[in-house]
């Protein structure tokens, strides 16, 4: 059983905690003043994170917790400021005095640290990598996230659907159409709003185009950072001209707004065209990039994340496709009909998520292909809700997006998303154990974490 989530509620006396697995959900009410509850980590390493963002959103005590250090909460942040209770209203909070945090690090002799971020000589967000290291090889590496802490989930409490869509769809850039057709889902179950079967295929076909355009970008930025420039020229052409299509079919670069707006009539044939040409420019990459021995010296036995590993730490997406896990939220009757095939490697290593994104790419295509269609559809009804708990699954370009929102008097009284990078961050340090410091930004490319979806 695989472990996706696990949050907490304030119920007013009582937290409830939830845990979601792929098979079932289990709630647990603790009281306010005993909240304790065991940990869940020491059967789903991933469970970790969670539990720590537990404890500084609500004051929640993990018992025979392996690691109790602060999550979210940084060095000057108050301690016994909880922000996700009720009761909490500040607009403001002062700083606290600095409390150093303590890196997992291996000691002794001519074993030494090097950090790397938050503040990074490209235009990523910030992030902090802390490695051990003997020489050029990682002995260990610990990832620490969580600068920014937007506060999405307190942010859109009390707030209406339609006042939090801006907000739910810009949460990850990377990842806006996959956050919009989770939050239609919710949608559909809270309003009785009825999902077209054109509906669907023209959310999926922009879901899919979402997924090229980042699939895209990867294999040009992989390669390069294997020293091959020229990849990375040809992949972010292609990329920008999905991005250009993209903003030409939403009116947005990102496609913020697509799904609940009125979309008008597609121009089938130029699609076609624009699909045909991609196969055979992807098709043409791929020829190129596998006749380059050198290329793949750097890729093959890098990174690896067998799959005893990857099912350990409930990984998803590509990071779990390429070690041989099969797991995708689009293996439906809806995408089987309309061409999904499962795309999946062994290996586990940076080569197996390259070829991975290619195949993908190529089924991709084949799957708009039979998702465009030929009308004019209405916005998404999203004024009158029920009052109830929601929940919904989108695979995203980076794997698989769980949201969950409860409604109550008509607006928003609890938002939680986990985004596919909350889990797979979490895996990436077993990647770097077997290779050298020089490959980290190679391995770290290879699985296109999200720094702004996971730090909500």
């Amino acid at each position: 059983m695989r472990l996706i989530a696990r949050y907490a509620k304030d119920l007013g006396n009582d937290f409830e905690v939830v845990d979601v697995y792929d098979k079932k959900v289990i709630k647990e009410k603790i009281p306010k003043d005993n909240p304790t509850i065991k940990t869940l980590a020491k059967k789903y390493p991933c469970a970790i994170w969670f539990e720590r963002k537990m404890s500084d959103d609500f004051g929640i005590i993990i018992k025979d917790a392996f690691d109790k250090r602060p999550l979210v909460h940084q060095e000057r942040f108050p301690r016994n400021i909880h922000p996700m209770v009720k009761s909490f209203t500040d607009k403001e909070i002062g700083y606290a005095e600095y409390v150093p945090y303590r890196y997992e690090a291996i000691s002794g002799e001519g074993v030494f640290q090097v950090s790397v971020g938050p503040i990074h000589a490209g235009i990523i967000e910030p992030g902090h990598f802390h490695f051990s290291q003997a020489g050029e090889g990682m002995l260990h590496q610990e990832v620490r996230h969580f600068y920014k802490y937007r506060a999405i989930e307190k942010m859109v409490e009390g707030k209406t659907l339609l006042e939090a869509k801006a907000i739910i769809e810009r949460i990850s850039g990377n990842e806006s159409i996959a956050y919009q057709i989770a939050l239609r889902d919710i949608v559909s179950m809270a309003c009785g709003s009825r999902i077209t079967p054109n509906k669907r295929k023209r959310d999926a076909f922009l879901l899919e185009l979402e997924r090229v355009i980042h699939h895209l970008t990867d294999l040009g930025f992989i390669a390069n950072d294997a020293g091959f420039g020229a990849a990375l020229a040809y992949g972010s052409k292609l990329s920008e001209d999905a991005r250009r299509k993209m903003k030409e079919l939403t009116g947005s670069r990102f496609g913020f707004g697509a799904v609940f707006s009125q979309s008008s009539i597609l121009d089938e044939e130029s699609l076609k065209r624009y699909l045909d040409k991609l196969y055979d420019d992807i098709n043409f990459f791929q020829e190129w990039i596998t006749d380059i021995p050198s290329l793949w010296d750097r890729f093959d036995t890098t990174g690896i994340l067998d799959k005893k590993n990857a099912l350990k730490y409930c990984s998803v997406g590509v990071v779990a496709r390429a070690s041989g896990v099969v797991n995708d939220r689009r293996s439906d009757k809806f995408y089987l009909d309309n061409g999904f095939k499962a795309v999946n490697e062994v290996s586990g290593d940076v080569g197996a998520r390259f070829k991975v994104r290619i195949n993908e790419v190529k089924n991709s295509i084949e799957m708009m292909r039979n998702f465009l269609y030929g009308e004019t559809l209405p916005p998404l009804d999203i004024t009158t809700p029920k009052d109830g708990e929601y929940m919904s699954f989108t695979e995203s370009s980076l794997g698989e997006l769980f949201m969950s929102i409860d409604i109550k008097d008509g607006v928003i009284e609890r938002f939680f998303a986990r985004d596919p990078s909350f889990v797979n961050w979490q895996a990436l340090h077993l990647m770097m154990r077997a290779d050298i410091i020089a490959d980290f930004p190679l391995i770290n490319k290879s699985c296109d974490l999200s720094y702004a979806g996971n730090d909500l």
